[in-house]
């Protein structure tokens, strides 16, 4: 069943943390609302959930009107982001709370327990006590103790955030094995764009209320709508630049006008991915001169920070997959980038 929030808004008092959104999740999918603290994402969450209810607008799932249904009697289940687990119980009661309050049977209880812990991996761990967990168990009780009562929806908020580099990464790939295999839908809340490439289907990138973009992570990566995308979805290469006889012309060089962009004169933005600009001429490529200014070897990537000659004010960020046998042009040498018209990103907006 869609989840559809329409011209949902938030106000506390004058001050307005939400604008009027119009949202649509698809059943089964996996959807992240993705921006900087402030920004409105965990708003959004908490009006889904029914932690807080909207100042305007309706909230409706499966066609049916939640707007003003408590959060008890919606079918959703919320992972918090310090897990929320209660530490006099063992994982088994912990999970089985929410069968407990329904009324279950206790054997029903039990077998259904057991059946989710094995789910998430931890189905040797029933009498354990949060307190003899690591992080990421933890993360997967709290998981366990949502998907456990068959939710129609499961909604995270930020719950990977405690958790250390490297666990971080093995649950994003577990988290989306996992909705995979339960077939459930979730609503993602986070302000870190790895994790948002890592998992969506679709990923909403929001600012100051608003909704800035809505798209798959290929399109918000490689296609970023206005400024703020363009700066806050990873490292992106910003200029300044003019539509201008069916052509686009910036300080460092002019770039033929992709034919998916129209021809009237305007100031644009220019996006290039770092790793999409090549390091020596190649054919159907735009030159640019440069000077090295740094560089710098972060393991599997080497990244440069060069100057064009034609805009020394210029900076701009070049990754390049790290090759011992072909060490990189090093701080001061003069280098030619070269960058392809399907490598820029068009941006229809002033800075």
């Amino acid at each position: 069943m869609a989840l559809a929030l329409q011209a949902v808004e938030k106000s506390y008092g004058t001050q307005r943390v939400l604008q009027p959104v119009d949202l649509e999740v698809a059943d089964g999918e996996f959807l992240t609302i993705l921006g900087p603290s402030g920004s409105g994402k965990t708003t959004i969450l908490r009006l889904v959930g029914g932690f807080t209810r909207p100042s305007g607008g309706r909230i409706r799932f499966g066609g049916v009107d939640l707007t003003d249904v408590p959060s008890h009697k919606r079918p959703f289940n919320t992972v918090f982001q310090d897990y929320a687990l209660f530490p006099h119980m063992t994982v088994a009661d912990n999970v089985g709370y929410g069968l407990m309050v329904r009324g279950l049977a206790k054997s029903a209880i039990r077998g259904k327990v057991e059946e989710t812990l094995e789910i998430v991996g931890l189905g040797g761990l029933l009498d354990r006590y949060p307190a003899q967990l690591s992080g990421g168990q933890k993360q997967r009780v709290a998981l366990a103790r949502a998907i456990v009562c068959e939710p129609k929806l499961i909604l995270l908020d930020e719950p990977l955030a405690a958790l250390d580099a490297e666990m971080r990464r093995q649950m994003q790939f577990f988290l989306k094995d996992l909705q995979r295999r339960i077939a459930t839908t979730f609503l993602f809340v986070t302000h870190d764009q790895e994790e948002a490439i890592t998992m969506s289907d679709r990923i909403v990138v929001m600012d100051k209320g608003r909704i800035e973009q809505i798209g798959a992570p290929t399109a918000i990566y490689y296609s970023p709508k206005t400024p703020f995308v363009a700066r806050f979805f990873g490292d992106n290469n910003l200029v300044a630049g003019e539509v201008r006889n069916g052509r686009i012309e910036t300080p460092m060089a002019i770039f033929p006008l992709p034919a998916n962009i129209s021809a009237g004169t305007r100031a644009v933005l220019v996006a290039v991915r770092p790793e999409k600009i090549e390091i020596g001429a190649v054919a159907g490529g735009v030159d640019i001169a440069c000077t090295v200014e740094e560089t710098v070897f972060i393991g599997a990537m080497t990244q440069l920070r060069v100057r064009p000659l034609a805009a020394p004010e210029t900076t701009l960020l070049v990754k390049k997959t790290s090759d011992p046998s072909r060490p990189p042009p090093q701080r001061g040498s003069k280098v030619t980038l070269s960058v392809g018209t399907d490598a820029i990103a068009i941006v229809e907006a002033a800075p």
